[in-house]
């Protein structure tokens, strides 16, 4: 219950600085606080889909965000007409996945998996920190979201999940380094949802993978993003928007502080029966699309190149 006691966040005349925030969660997540009288902040590098949010988002640029010196520009710039002060709150919604088969990936494969799901974060977070901590701007927030990947995988997922188990990683570090400068860290793990990026994914995802997903609901941008802002108000470490979510969290929590006792002990007890009914479940139709899996790579001319 270490949640339950603390103090809430109010967005009210906050400016907060959304990378990501031209479509999808992010853009969710923008038009939540400025109807909570926040001053709303986006960055994007797609200029047609900024163009679309300028209509409902006060202050949207588009620049890229895949370096440090990319990042702090970019928070430099955001920050431009608060004469210079650091964001009250970064949310780094920014990022992207394409689910493939391993074996069929390429060394730019691999390495923008990283680069999508992690380091578009990381570097906001890194610039964010340092501007931050220099300003000695207690009662700041940095929000990093990672996924419900972020807390297990599965077939299909090699180039995305091991950048949001980093992003995790990250954020709970900085949880506790940023305490040095009374900085908020917080994490949220979304679900499968209905956005733009996830028509994308659905270009490249193996059908196995799909089949995985199926019984999972595809959650509207605009559910999740509620479910993230009344977590990013309350304060948990981690932030979680459904029950599976939920339980996954709970069967590798790690060393995060508890929120609610009562509820994280239902939701262990739960897990410990759940998550490796959940896992042989998964296994067992892995390997029964062995032989239709080898059909597909020698149709792909996989074992002949």
């Amino acid at each position: 219950m270490f949640g339950l006691f603390s103090k809430r966040w109010n967005p009210d005349g906050k400016h907060v600085y959304i990378p990501g925030g031209s479509s999808g969660l992010g853009l969710a997540l923008a038009h939540i606080l400025a109807q909570k009288g926040s001053h709303v902040s986006i960055v994007a590098r797609n200029q047609q889909k900024l163009n679309a949010a300028l209509k409902s988002i006060e202050a949207p640029y588009s620049m890229p965000l895949d370096s440090g010196t990319a990042a702090a520009m970019a928070l430099e710039v955001v920050c431009q007409p608060h004469a210079g002060e650091a964001p009250d709150a970064v949310i780094a919604c920014a990022g992207s996945a394409k689910p493939m088969f391993f074996v069929e990936m390429d060394e730019d494969d691999l390495v923008d998996g990283m680069s999508n799901g992690y380091w578009i974060q990381a570097w906001t977070g890194w610039a964010a920190a340092k501007m931050m901590a220099k300003q000695r701007k207690k009662g700041a927030k940095i929000v990093f979201v990672s996924s419900t990947l972020g807390y297990m995988s599965f077939i299909g997922w090699a180039s995305y999940a091991p950048a949001k188990h980093a992003s995790r990683g990250l954020a709970d570090t900085l949880q506790s380094e940023l305490m040095l400068y009374g900085i908020d860290v917080q994490i949220f793990f979304p679900p499968t949802m209905s956005t733009p990026g996830f028509d994308e994914e659905n270009k490249t995802k193996p059908e196995i993978t799909r089949r995985i997903e199926s019984t999972d609901e595809c959650v509207p941008a605009e559910q999740v993003a509620r479910s993230l802002y009344k977590g990013i108000v309350n304060g948990p470490a981690h932030i979680s928007s459904n029950l599976l979510t939920s339980l996954f969290a709970a069967s590798t929590r790690g060393a995060v502080l508890r929120d609610n006792w009562i509820l994280d002990a239902l939701y262990d007890m739960i897990a410990f029966i759940a998550m490796p009914v959940w896992r042989s479940s998964v296994d067992r139709q892995v390997r029964a699309h062995r032989d239709e899996h080898q059909q597909y790579l020698t149709s792909k001319g996989f074992f002949t190149s």
